[in-house]
Order: structure tokens, then sequence, then C-alpha cells
């Protein structure tokens, strides 16, 4: 039995403990799927993270930590200011989190009561439905086609009963796709009385975003990583931007430090270095149509995408696939359960030598 599965098990007896007593929406949760521990030092192609590492000019600031700052608790006024700078908003409009999962989970906690309605286009980011299940929400979903594509006009009709929130990862994961403008803002008319939450992790590999129509939508939230481009996923630190009497509101909600001083650091940095973010941005979006053609030409569908990896249907043998290159030290993501078959495959792209090195195995294994 695998480690994380045992985990589960151990978890689903403990919850029977006696004499607790347990919200039934907690106990509807379905565990999240973490990436098994023992990645270091392997092709890390299954959970769409930087591959090359962060900024050498991150690991600089870091060292230049003092002890004292150590022992403070965060001070957040001038990095705010240079965060907010670098996005093009006001300090007023952005709140930091402590990832984007901070983020959604603050987002349940200001505008869901239990029973409150949620409306998710599926499959996407699991942690959507995570927190609007763990707050008790009700869930109405609408399902991308076969062609992975996004399904607007369900999508629209369900936001004629006016659910609370509705989650859009733009682009989307697993399915990298990614809604134009136009459809974005008949989503965003019909949407009048449901907060619509913009996930934008994928940003830099898409080059689209919502980011400056906050202050024109009320309605509209956005939300950014530094966990995906910029490589400080084990740092934690995301931002959330709406209109600032929106911010203003979640902020009464929200823990005084949310964010340490180590992330903030990092990311301050990683801001500085644009000639690094968009060296290794161009080199991703290189090996994705590397990787797209290669998959091609050996016989499985791929998706486009405009995120940092690729959705591919590899049939019958995906699930075996996966196992095979895990025991080459390639790891890459089955896809297979939130489709009901075998087959399909989230591959991260990361460096175009890291490309060229996945498909050669992939011709050997496939």
């Amino acid at each position: 039995m695998k480690a994380s599965a045992r985990r589960s098990s151990r978890a689903a007896k403990n919850f029977a403990a006696p004499n607790l007593r347990f919200r039934p929406s907690v106990r509807r949760i379905r565990n999240y799927e973490a990436p098994e521990e023992g990645r270091e030092g392997k092709l890390r192609l299954d959970f769409n993270e930087n591959t090359a590492g962060c900024s050498p000019s991150v690991l600089r600031a870091l060292r230049q930590v003092t002890p004292e700052q150590l022992a403070m608790y965060p001070e957040y006024e001038s990095s705010v200011r240079r965060l907010a700078g670098y996005f093009g908003v006001r300090p007023s409009e952005m709140l930091l989190t402590n990832g984007v999962d901070d983020a959604l989970r603050l987002l349940m906690e200001v505008f869901i009561e239990p029973g409150d309605a949620v409306l998710i286009p599926e499959p996407t980011f699991s942690m959507y439905r995570f927190f609007s299940q763990a707050a008790g929400a009700r869930i109405f979903s609408v399902r991308y086609d076969e062609a992975m594509n996004f399904p607007l006009e369900a999508t629209l009709r369900e936001l004629r009963r006016s659910p609370h929130i509705l989650f859009i990862a733009n682009p989307n994961n697993p399915t990298g796709t990614l809604l134009d403008q136009t459809a974005l803002t008949r989503i965003l008319d019909a949407a009048r009385r449901t907060v619509v939450l913009v996930d934008e992790a994928y940003f830099e590999f898409s080059g689209l975003t919502v980011l400056r129509w906050i202050r024109q939508r009320p309605n509209l939230i956005v939300s950014r990583t530094f966990s995906k481009a910029a490589g400080l996923a084990a740092l934690r630190i995301g931002a959330l931007f709406a209109r600032s009497d929106v911010i203003a509101a979640m902020r009464r909600a929200f823990t005084p430090y949310p964010v340490n001083s180590l992330a903030l650091t990092a990311a301050e940095a990683a801001i500085k270095d644009g000639k690094f973010l968009r060296a290794y941005t161009e080199n991703v979006l290189e090996s994705r149509s590397q990787l797209a053609r290669g998959l091609e030409q050996m016989g499985a569908r791929v998706f486009p995408s405009g995120a940092n990896f690729v959705l591919a249907d590899f049939g019958p043998g995906g699930s075996r696939l996966v196992k095979r290159l895990a025991r080459r030290g390639i790891l890459v993501r089955d896809r297979a359960s939130e489709f009901g078959r075998d087959g399909f495959v989230r591959i991260t792209a990361g460096t175009v030598q890291q490309t060229q090195r996945l498909l050669k195995a992939i011709k050997e294994e496939w």
C-alpha cells in the first residue's frame, strides 16, 4: 500500500473517534491527492512547478535575512507597495495570501454560508470543490466537453440561479483551456449577483489577464501565485485582487500575518529579476510546443493549452505509462479519475532539454 493510501486509511479510522462532533460538510470532503514525497532530484513534470528553480536573485536575497528579522513578525507596508506596483494595481486593491489555497479559504469565509450555491466548471483545480465542501456549500457543476472546450452556454444558464461564487481557472487546470476576453465579458455580464473568481495562476504562460477589469467589475476577484513561473511553491505566496472596497471587507476577516517574511523577501527579489522570468517563460513556451508536437507524432491526442503543461490522451495504457516513467525518475500526473477512463495524463512543460528527455522516454515506454 502506498504511503498516501495508508495515511488516508488511518485518517478515515480516526475520523470515527468517539465523543467528537464533526461538521457534516467536513465528513463529505474528498482528500486532496498530494504528490508522493521523495520527488527531489527527479524530473518533476507532475505538479506544474517551475522545473529549473527560482531566480538566483531570490537565493541571494534570502541569504541576507538576519536573525533579528526572523524573530520579528512580518511587516507588510513596503512589500505590498512594491508588489502592487509590479502588478499594476493600488495597494488597496491587493491582498497577499499564504498561497492561492489560503485565498480560496478566505473567499469561503467571506462570501459563503452553509447551503449557499457555488458553480464550478469541471474538471478543474480540485481545491475549488475542496473548500466549497468544507464550507458546506451546495455545488453545481458544468462539464468541459470531449474537446476540452469551456462549457460557456451551460455556465451562462446556471448563472440565472445566481450562485454565490463562480470559479474559473484561466487557463484551466488540467485541461489547459484558455477563455478569451469575449467569453469572460459574457460571463461577467451574466453574473450580476455572483462573485466571479478568475484564477490566473498560469498567466505568465498565457499572457491573457482581466486584472485591469477589477475597477469596473465589483463582483470580479482575480488571483495570482508565485508558485508557478516564479518558482516559489515551497514558500506559499499568492495574492487576491479586487476593488478597494471589496478587499477592505475581505481584510476584516483575514489573519494579521498571513504571509511570512521569507516569502515576502523572495517575492520581491523575483519580481526584480524580470530577465530571468522572461527567459524561463520563453523556454517553457518553446518546450510546450515541442512537447505537443512530439506527443502527436507518437499518436497521442493533445489538447490546446495556454498554461505550462499539456493534457494528453494516450488511450488504454496511459496509467501504465505513468508508472513506467516514474520508475525512470520522470514524474507526470495521471488524470484518469477526472475523466472516467484510463489514458489522460497531464504533463508539465519543463525546459526544452527536459522535454527532449521526456519524449525519448515515452517513445521507449509507450
